[in-house]
């Protein structure tokens, strides 16, 4: 089940020397509480979301190649015990929020319908990044956040539509392969031996099989002559 679309972040913009907050200070030390999570409205998902407040016509800014970002509810909960802060919905910065579905344990290529009309496609996991860390405020956030393996996942918009929070997650179709979101998480940080794994999944991006072919020396294909 979706929770809700992610609430926006608090605002903050990147200057010359970096992330810095609206006040003026260097960096985001202490974030503002995160919005409260949505729990009624609609937000269409046709490949960029308006959001309010956000110029007509401008695509905000939706991690991976405009993928959106799905993280459960369940680890968000085991977070906000290990940081002792509440944690809600869209904390991480997860487009949608989910309960009842293991995230981390899709298969690459899984594909979800919600509610009636939108279906996506499990992609890649979450990397973190220095802008999650510095929103977070967490000491080694970047460390700890990969040490744990609990990435969550970005999704590709295969069906657009309308998304209601409550909203069914049904699994349509999952690939024939074993290649999990946690797995190919941990091959790309933590564990180059699982990086052969990755080489022949079709339904991973192009980027990420060539890097894998890259860090093992893996030859690709050819297309065999006419």
């Amino acid at each position: 089940m979706i929770t809700g679309p992610r609430p926006r972040y608090p605002g903050a913009w990147r200057g010359r020397r970096g992330l810095r907050c609206p006040d003026g200070s260097p960096t985001l030390r202490q974030p503002r509480p995160p919005a409260p999570e949505f729990g009624e409205g609609l937000r269409r998902y046709d490949g960029y979301r308006q959001e309010a407040g956000r110029p007509p016509g401008r695509a905000p800014r939706a991690g991976a190649q405009g993928h959106r970002a799905a993280y459960s509810r369940e680890n968000l909960d085991l977070w906000q015990q290990e940081l002792g802060r509440e944690l809600p919905g869209g904390s991480f910065g997860e487009n949608l929020t989910t309960v009842g579905l293991d995230v981390d344990h899709a298969l690459i290529g899984e594909r979800w319908r919600i509610g009636e009309q939108v279906l996506l496609e499990v992609a890649v996991p979450r990397v973190p990044c220095s802008t999650f860390a510095a929103w977070l405020a967490e000491q080694r956030w970047v460390k700890r956040f990969t040490a744990r393996a609990l990435p969550g996942a970005y999704l590709r918009i295969l069906e657009p539509g309308e998304i209601r929070a409550g909203d069914t997650v049904t699994v349509e179709h999952r690939p024939a392969h074993e290649v999990t979101v946690e797995l190919c998480f941990r091959a790309l940080t933590t564990d180059a031996g699982l990086l052969p794994r990755l080489v022949d999944i079709a339904e991973l991006p192009d980027e990420v099989r060539e890097l894998a072919r890259r860090r093992t020396g893996t030859t690709p294909p050819y297309a065999a002559e006419d």
